[in-house]
């Protein structure tokens, strides 16, 4: 695999204990614990992690923040909202955090459903969401990068606007890439203009590879005019010692899954969006795609990430992984639970083979 390929893990960053099966520990989402995490990842050859967002999550910001303090090379992918944020009052945020960690922002722009109203916001139909998505990192990345900004837009408005500390330029990187999700029509021509990197969920190869052309397509119909758009995979990683371990946890799994009707699992189930739809709809196809992606968490609540899982060997989750990489993929979050143990098993088993 390329070493241009990085690899984060995932912070579910959630009030409630359990999470996707994550061990049910006294104080499992204090500081100290996951401070814990986040030092296993520098530890363990991770770049940073992926950090969950929703009203009703403790804000995201605030942790990423307090976790970059406590570590020295993780780098928190932190998961916003635009309307949430303002974009100049994001901008700021976003610029004073990168500038206090030495580069180590990253952003994940979400912009499916939430519970607006309970922070006062709102929101038309799904051009309308998509129209403000695409004008709000626009204008922020206009804020990290250009003097005295003026913007007149349908939903933003900054006058004379100059965010300090500026950006500081560290070779290729201009400013924090912007991660950005979605597979409706609306969102990938989103994605093709103003998206740093594409994230997709676990998804077949033939999924994945279709979407990757049409992108590309994409960004050379709309004149994009930013450097091309690159690709990432948020997936489930089920890893054991052997080929025949993995498959018995993971059917223990999906089988407690059935028992339970998903408790823990169900966090990306209050509005469907199309991607998370494609993948409900991929256990249709059959329980096992391609060599070892698992469709049966779907079944049963698995949501996002938790839909599909690529179960194995770290031999055969790092062949797998290979395969999307041959397609173009460069970013993969990965993660399973219990989250501590599993960034340690898998920083050592499969990594390695990953870079080698």
């Amino acid at each position: 695999m390329s070493n241009n390929s990085e690899f984060l893990w995932y912070i579910p960053n959630d009030v409630k204990a359990g999470h996707r099966g994550d061990s049910a520990v006294e104080n499992h989402n204090s500081l100290d614990t996951l401070t814990s995490h986040a030092r296993a990842l520098e530890e363990h050859g991770w770049k940073g992690a992926l950090i969950g967002t929703g009203w009703g999550r403790p804000d995201t910001f605030t942790v990423a923040t307090s976790l970059a303090a406590r570590t020295t090379t993780f780098e928190p992918l932190i998961a916003i909202r635009p309307g949430y944020w303002r974009p100049a009052n994001f901008a700021s945020a976003a610029a004073t955090l990168d500038h206090l960690t030495g580069g180590r922002v990253r952003i994940n722009i979400v912009s499916g459903k939430d519970n607006l109203s309970a922070y006062g916001d709102s929101e038309g139909d799904q051009a309308h969401r998509y129209a403000r998505t695409k004008e709000f990192m626009r204008l922020v990345r206009r804020l990290w990068t250009e003097d005295n900004v003026t913007s007149a837009g349908e939903n933003f408005r900054v006058a004379d606007s100059i965010v300090v500390p500026r950006i500081q330029v560290r070779g290729d990187r201009r400013h924090p890439k912007f991660y950005f999700g979605g597979a409706s029509e609306a969102a990938e021509r989103v994605a093709a203009t103003e998206a740093d990197v594409q994230l997709f969920w676990g998804e077949p190869l033939d999924g994945v590879r279709e979407r990757i052309a049409r992108l590309k397509a994409l960004s050379r119909e709309l004149d994009r005019d930013l450097p091309p758009l690159e690709f990432g995979l948020r997936i489930t990683t089920l890893v054991r010692d052997t080929t025949e371990q993995a498959w018995t946890d993971a059917e223990a799994k999906v089988a407690e899954m059935a028992r339970s009707k998903g408790t823990g699992w169900h966090d990306h189930q209050r509005a469907l969006a199309v991607g998370q739809q494609r993948l409900l709809d991929l256990h249709e196809r059959g329980d096992v795609l391609d060599d070892n992606l698992y469709t049966a968490p779907g079944k049963f609540g698995g949501g996002g990430a938790g839909t599909t899982w690529l179960v194995g060997s770290a031999e055969d989750v790092a062949r797998s992984l290979r395969k999307y990489q041959d397609l173009g993929i460069t970013h993969f979050v990965l993660s399973d639970t219990p989250y501590l143990s599993e960034i340690k098993r898998q920083g050592d088993q499969l990594l390695p083979l990953l870079r080698g």
